[in-house]
């Protein structure tokens, strides 16, 4: 019986059954790589996920960016509410990485800014699969970077029972070799706080608190035992239920134990020595110097704390690996057969563009660190904190499912079959294409005036609108222009933070505004029914944003709204336009007979508006919420009255050290004096 319960709200419709059928068997049958080629709006990811139901195994879902992986993990979470479901991505929301440029000497450092959050969810990724199998992981292609090793992950793990004899300094000694850190102040996750005779700590893949309790063993002796282990609400403080044991994994992924520690000292000593050697052979009597005093730097760092900025680049010495062996990655903590083979399922999303990205990482990867050590800013090591290679990682994913409305050459010459899912259970037609010059005999029309004009009756029919630029900056100047005209607009684009994409998405959806501008993040995977109309500016300038395969992407966001139309702005019928509209127009015309033959009428999807950032709102926002809806019928017979016990339930909670509390109470507070003054305000006019 698999151990993925898939919700049965849905039945699998058109295509999705054979589909269904013909992946479970290629899987079964032990085929190495399948593809799915299904259109868009055809409900790939729920064919995908009745597979995985079928299969039952873990499964690492791969999308080519961080949108796209936040909306699958959304998708997968409602398919399987019953099980683990995690979001695995880069955790920067802003990444500079450490470079050298020797024309113009300059250095640049490492300069990052992490995501909480993520960081967050990539630690509760780890820890489902190294302790439950009913566990899908999605993720974006950072997931073939370095990782720590899972084997010194999961080694140095705490187990806390209770009534364990322990002392209270033993703890706290324990937790800072697994990297958390002391706190005195609210509790974040990968912090603790030791007062009297308990201490309270905060894991890093959940915001809850673990506290224990210590008294002295009855046997006496200045022995403590661990009394009581209770699991804490950190808002509300309330005991959610008390534990016999509990296991605490690491707060960072790169993590080793002492002796693993004093063994890679030696061998990062041992390199640096010889790789000395061959600079001040080479004459290199100054990258010489550089690299001696930045390596002892960080010998230093991590004899005294265990710790130093950009220790991912000893990586190698911490594993134990050789030179030139692969990193430790996600893909190490996925289960593995005793012969060593993957004991997983792969689903590679929009597959034509997940494939090349992750081909080409290694590459890129290795030509700034060749220069970092050639001139003396890091050791010959450091090539190995890397991503995997193409081959390395098809060696490590096992079987595989390709998914895509256009695969490329890569699935065609790789696949064992090629499963076609053409027919939408909806009965949703691909859109209609118009295509429409820029110049017309003779006369400038003006895509962008033209655009506006069709986006204006879109959005008056109560739909949305996509408009695809070609630059940035025309997304950019093309918002603003559109906000001048009192159209509400945003634009999308790559400078954007995860969450803030994914926040303008969902905004979109809600009808907070009505238009998007972007360049190709919105080609593939995203589900938009609201969109009625998408505008395709500058459509004949050949390339690789207006290729046959980012055309058929393009034109598919529209194929999830039954009046979805598609205007491309070309002089030019090049030959990707060509080519695109006959393969819409083709299917377009299977779905018609399809439609005919069963009496279907199309309909838009209809589709309830979720998105990641749901989950990764704070909990303590979520609780200050819920404590104006309970306090809701007091502040309505007396506000003020209300707001006055509030304040000395506040000072009494900062009287005992309690912070969250008191944060808690402060939040409500400042609500509910804004609820109040909008009541005055309305018993004044």
């Amino acid at each position: 019986m698999s151990l993925f319960k898939i919700n049965n709200t849905f039945k699998p419709a058109g295509d999705q059954p054979n589909a269904i059928e013909s992946l479970v068997k290629g899987v079964k049958s032990g085929m190495r790589h399948q593809t799915l080629l299904g259109v868009t709006g055809s409900g790939k990811t729920f064919t995908c996920a009745n597979v995985i139901a079928d299969i039952g195994k873990p499964t690492l879902v791969i999308a080519h960016n961080k949108t796209l992986a936040a909306q699958l993990a959304s998708e997968y979470r409602e398919f399987f509410p019953h099980n683990a479901v995690h979001y695995f991505v880069s955790y920067y929301d802003y990444y500079q990485p450490e470079a050298y440029m020797p024309v113009t000497d300059t250095y640049i450092e490492k300069e990052a800014m992490i995501n909480e959050e993520i960081e967050r969810l990539r630690h509760a990724s780890t820890q489902a699969l190294l302790s439950r199998r009913d566990v899908i992981i999605v993720a974006s292609v950072s997931c073939i970077y370095g990782l720590g090793s899972p084997e010194s992950y999961e080694r140095v793990n705490v187990k806390i029972q209770k009534g364990m004899k322990t002392d209270r300094a033993e703890i706290v000694r324990r937790l800072i070799d697994i990297h958390f850190e002391r706190t005195n102040v609210d509790l974040t996750p990968g912090f603790f706080r030791a007062v009297g005779n308990t201490i309270e700590i905060m894991p890093v893949n959940e915001k809850i608190i673990y506290r224990l309790k210590f008294e002295s063993h009855s046997t006496g002796g200045g022995q403590t035992v661990v009394r009581a282990i209770d699991q804490i609400d950190h808002v509300t403080r309330a005991i959610k239920k008390s534990l016999d044991v509990f296991f605490l994994f690491p707060a960072k992924h790169f993590i080793t134990d002492k002796a693993e520690s004093d063994r890679a000292l030696k061998t990062i000593k041992a390199e640096l020595e010889t790789r000395l050697g061959e600079l001040k052979k080479e004459g290199k009597l100054l990258e010489a110097e550089r690299l001696k005093r930045r390596t002892n730097y960080d010998l230093a760092m991590i004899r005294e704390v265990g710790y130093c900025n950009g220790i991912e680049n000893y990586s190698r010495h911490f594993s134990g690996h050789l030179p030139g062996e692969p990193p430790d990655t996600l893909l190490s903590y996925f289960p593995h057969k005793p012969d060593g083979s993957a004991d997983f399922l792969t689903i590679i999303d929009e597959s034509h563009v997940t494939i090349p990205q992750i081909g080409g990482m290694y590459g890129g990867d290795q030509s700034r660190k060749n220069t970092l050590i050639e001139h003396g800013f890091r050791l010959p090591s450091a090539r190995d904190n890397r991503p995997l290679k193409f081959n390395e990682f098809e060696e490590r994913v096992g079987q595989a499912i390709y998914t895509s409305a256009t695969p490329s050459i890569f699935e065609g010459e790789n696949s064992d079959q090629i499963v076609e899912q053409i027919i939408r259970p909806t009965g949703l037609l691909d859109p209609v294409i118009i295509i429409r010059p820029v110049v017309e005999k003779g006369k400038f029309m003006g895509q962008i005036a033209d655009c506006i004009t069709e986006a204006e009756k879109t959005i008056q029919a109560g739909f949305r609108v996509i408009l695809t630029t070609l630059t940035k900056k025309m997304a950019e100047d093309l918002t603003d222009y559109l906000k001048d005209k009192k159209i509400k607009a945003e634009y999308l684009h790559s400078d954007i933070k995860t969450i803030e994409r994914i926040e303008i998405l969902t905004k979109f959806r809600r009808g907070e505004f009505d238009v998007i501008v972007g360049v190709n993040l919105l080609r593939e995977g995203l589900d938009l029914p609201e969109v009625a109309l998408i505008g395709i500016l500058d459509a004949d300038r050949e390339g690789f944003l207006r290729s046959e395969t980012s055309l058929i992407q393009i034109i598919g966001r529209a194929a999830r709204n039954v009046e979805g139309r598609v205007i491309i702005y070309a002089d030019v019928i090049t030959g990707s336009i060509e080519r695109a509209v006959k393969e819409t127009n083709r299917r377009r015309a299977i779905q018609e007979t399809y439609n005919k033959k069963h009496g279907i009428t199309p309909k838009t999807i209809i589709k309830a508006i979720r998105d990641i950032t749901d989950q990764m709102q704070t909990e303590h926002k979520k609780a200050v919420a819920e404590e104006l809806k309970i306090d809701e019928a007091l502040f309505q017979k007396n506000p003020k009255a209300l707001i006055k016990a509030k304040e000395r339930e506040m000072n009494d909670a900062v009287k005992v050290l309690d912070f969250e509390t008191a944060a808690l109470l402060r939040d409500e507070i400042a609500a509910l004096y804004k609820k109040l003054e909008i009541m005055l305000d309305k018993s004044r006019s």
